[in-house]
């Protein structure tokens, strides 16, 4: 069947109605790209999802389904916890010895909320040093694998969008992968999902010759894997463990030993990092089990009096806030990849969407919503695990979550509370190292130099006031 016929068949006529006033190449152009978009979902199949999307939407404004926290054996806490914190720990480092280890950065964002049209690793959140979430990020690996020794590797996956594709390798390039193997670095791109009408019924032009088209989702992680292969280059490397998390948080331990040996121990084949809901009413996504499996819920599907209830210890039973913070082992992933691919819900977000209008060849820029993106969720998977392969380790947030998502000087979330946050961990570990800081300074320590703590004992002693306040 050819591609007009394809997209007939799934009831776009309308796509087509202004096909005969355009040149002859801007017919293939249009022809191609719409190709491109079938050969990855067929029309049929979009139009069916997205009305499935719909109908989920409504079906979790509703309740009556059984939340839950996870059971103990898939919930445990390294807060105040050190015994369990240093085996794991050790655990983990046996296998980065082996370079068993790869980690998986979601960075297809631009910094648009944050005032800036680069890609939002490449922004800096006003550190001394003027360092980028990237360069951050990356010393934290390069520090990682001098302080586990032994010819360690630790390839790092970098999951783009198209829009900042180039402009992330290029960022990349011009600071020599800040000290990593350019070789165990790959990029990637995640997908994207063509937009639909308010109804759901009718595909949208964002031009004369192309649908208009969105990212996927943090869900197109799993569609991305597989259309460039990872999993084969996971094989080859060696790779068993997977460490997955999202470029906004500056705290994040990318191939946390600790994380990672959790999972090993318990033969966990997917597990999530939580921190500590901040009270019952705090507006994030909880890691729990629905109808006795394994998901994540929004805040707004629970009761009042559910948010509020406590446990024995006098602690929220449901407060294991969703960090995007992931572990997957790849023997899963060579199992449920194309499951996962196949059988994915969509969600929906209704925006203002730029379009072209073909009936009257101009184009529009609405006020209001006037169609739907799709996009997936990265943990619709949890359900299909078994709760004996799923867990969740709690960790303290101000060692470990603190994401950029809104501009300077917005309520949270932002470049100065990033920034903040950074800080005072770096003065901890100096102080608790024996440094003289006083009350009303901060110091920056450098990701290069320590990775949680460790390799300060120089500083015992040293004191650091406001013209002395950075450590590489």
């Amino acid at each position: 069947m050819g591609v007009c016929e394809q997209y007939k068949t799934a009831g776009q006529d309308q796509l087509f109605e202004h096909f005969e006033s355009l040149e002859k190449n801007e017919q293939q152009t249009l022809l191609d790209n719409l190709e491109k978009v079938a050969n990855r979902v067929s029309p049929e199949k979009l139009v069916s999802d997205c009305k499935k999307a719909i109908q989920l939407a409504e079906e979790n404004s509703k309740a009556g389904s059984h939340i839950q926290p996870l059971p103990s054996s898939s919930y445990e806490s390294i807060i105040d916890n050190r015994e369990a914190e240093t085996r794991y720990f050790n655990k983990g480092v046996e296998s980065l010895e082996r370079s068993e280890v790869g980690v998986i950065l979601l960075a297809g964002g631009q910094g648009t909320r944050l005032g800036s049209s680069a890609p939002k690793g490449c922004y800096d959140i006003g550190l001394p040093s003027g360092k980028s979430l990237f360069q951050i990020q990356a010393e934290r690996i390069y520090r990682l694998q001098k302080l586990v020794g032994k010819n360690c590797k630790i390839p790092w996956y970098i999951m783009t969008s198209e829009p900042t594709r180039n402009a992330t390798e290029q960022f990349f390039k011009e600071n020599n992968y800040f000290g990593l193997n350019h070789g165990d670095i790959t990029f990637f791109n995640q997908g994207t999902l063509p937009a639909f009408d308010l109804k759901g019924e009718k595909l949208l032009l964002g031009s004369p010759t192309s649908l208009v088209q969105s990212p996927d989702g943090n869900g197109g992680l799993y569609r991305a894997i597989k259309e460039n292969n990872l999993v084969d280059d996971f094989n080859k490397r060696g790779i068993k463990h997977l460490y997955m998390y999202c470029v906004d948080n500056v705290l994040s331990l990318a191939a946390d030993p600790t994380f990672i040996g959790y999972a090993i121990e318990h033969k966990f084949e997917l597990a999530t990092k939580a921190v500590r809901k901040r009270d019952a009413h705090e507006s994030v996504g909880l890691i729990a089990t629905k109808d006795k499996r394994p998901c994540v819920i929004e805040y707004s599907e629970i009761s009042k009096e559910l948010a509020e209830a406590t446990d024995n210890q006098g602690l929220l039973k449901l407060r294991a806030a969703n960090i995007v913070n992931h572990y997957y082992s790849v023997n899963l992933l060579e199992r449920e990849l194309d499951n996962w691919c196949d059988n994915m819900s969509y969600h929906i977000a209704k925006k203002k969407i730029p379009i072209y209008n073909n009936k009257t060849g101009e184009f529009e820029k609405p006020e209001t919503p006037n169609g739907i993106k799709l996009e997936q969720f990265i943990f619709d998977v949890f359900p299909t695990i078994p709760m004996e392969k799923f867990g969740c380790l709690e960790v303290q947030r101000s060692k470990e979550f603190s994401p950029l998502k809104n501009g300077p000087g917005s309520a949270n979330d932002n470049p100065e509370t990033s920034r903040t946050a950074y800080l005072k961990l770096g003065t901890s570990w100096l102080r608790s190292a024996g440094a003289v800081i006083d009350d009303n300074i901060l110091v920056e320590v450098s990701s290069a130099t320590t990775y949680k703590g460790e390799n300060l004992s120089q500083f015992k002693g040293y004191k650091f006031d406001k013209n002395n306040s950075y450590v590489e």
